[in-house]
């Protein structure tokens, strides 16, 4: 899979994030959202493979465009006997989220992505459109921080884990009510909050690479994005857990309030999930034998630059994370859009 796809996914990501980065500043996250949604697909039906959604834009009445469930590439269109060996082709299971950050482009903000990640078929957890609280840590502190622990207890086994004083740790938590307590209890510990209003995926990224100086995810986020964390961190060899959250009540948003817990639990049975409360961590989530990871930034980030347009041209910065591989490239294209000018002498 990695020798084979492996530079279109890179190209995936890209086209996505160029399309989406027209939209910075502009205060339209849903245009940017589109656009992004748009030029992943247009991409992935070029590739020569059978891949499926199962990580998308939501139910199929939901969303026209990747949504979950959609094949997409070469070997699933109408025609695809007269260009494909389709039986000889392995399944691809693909989450996707084309713009990582709507309101982060729309506002002109850093930290916004374009992200995928797929594996071979089941290779993914198929997660609900739930919420999911969750806990990222870098490779040193893998099995020895546990979800289950106070956030106290966690801050300090990864100081131990680390070396580091408590003082010195930098926990990302996402600005929301439901995390009030936790972040006054990051505090008392004497470690440091740094508080996003959006793309936990980028920040469970960085904990797994020495030198952000990020050194925890921790508190509640959309339970398809950590999915996608738990692929990139199980390329990495980082600590990813993932709890579901089905209780309204505990995620205390405007939305939330249009589901029950009951019926949330109910939703869980039909999916196959028996036990609610369970704890996943990064190989249950990502499970595949074989997983791919490819970002692109649309603005700037900690990792990687965002979408630079310049007369001519466009240039990206790109993350790929294998497990076949073992590598984690950061690639950085220039995406020529202009004609070469001929320099008339006299």
């Amino acid at each position: 899979m990695d020798s084979t796809i492996g530079l279109e996914i890179i190209e995936v990501v890209e086209q996505a994030a160029i399309a989406s980065a027209k939209y910075m500043g502009k205060g339209d996250k849903d245009g940017a959202d589109q656009a992004a949604v748009e030029a992943m697909r247009a991409r992935m039906n070029q590739i020569y493979m059978r891949g499926r959604i199962v990580i998308g834009e939501g139910e199929r009445d939901e969303a026209p465009m990747l949504y979950i469930g959609e094949e997409v590439g070469i070997c699933t269109q109408p025609n695809a006997a007269e260009v494909c060996s389709v039986e000889e082709l392995m399944e691809i299971d693909i989450a996707v989220d084309p713009c990582e950050g709507t309101n982060l482009v729309a506002k002109g903000q850093n930290g916004s992505m374009a992200v995928l990640a797929i594996s071979e078929k089941g290779g993914l957890f198929a997660a609900p459109d739930f919420y999911m609280n969750k806990l990222a840590a870098p490779p040193a502190a893998r099995n020895h921080v546990d979800i289950r622990k106070t956030p106290t207890e966690n801050l300090r086994i990864l100081s131990e884990c680390l070396g580091r004083a408590m003082e010195d740790l930098n926990v990302v938590v996402m600005d929301r009510p439901r995390h009030k307590e936790l972040i006054a209890e990051i505090r008392a510990a004497g470690a440091r909050v740094r508080l996003i209003s959006d793309g936990d995926v980028s920040a469970a990224l960085c904990c797994a690479f020495a030198g952000t100086n990020i050194h925890a995810l921790m508190g509640i986020g959309a339970a398809p994005e950590g999915v996608i964390s738990a692929a990139a961190m199980r390329c990495l060899g980082g600590h990813f857990q993932g709890q579901l959250v089905y209780d309204p009540a505990v995620v205390k948003t405007p939305e939330s309030e249009k589901w029950t817990r009951e019926g949330n639990i109910q939703r869980l049975r039909e999916m196959g999930i028996t036990d609610p409360d369970k704890v996943y961590n990064a190989e249950e989530l990502a499970s595949g034998q074989t997983v791919l990871f490819a970002a692109t930034g649309i603005t700037p980030g900690v990792l990687m630059e965002g979408v630079r347009f310049f007369t001519g041209g466009v240039r990206t910065s790109t993350l790929v994370i294998s497990t076949q591989s073992r590598t984690a490239r950061f690639v950085d294209t220039i995406h020529l859009t202009g004609q070469p000018k001929v320099i008339q002498l006299r």
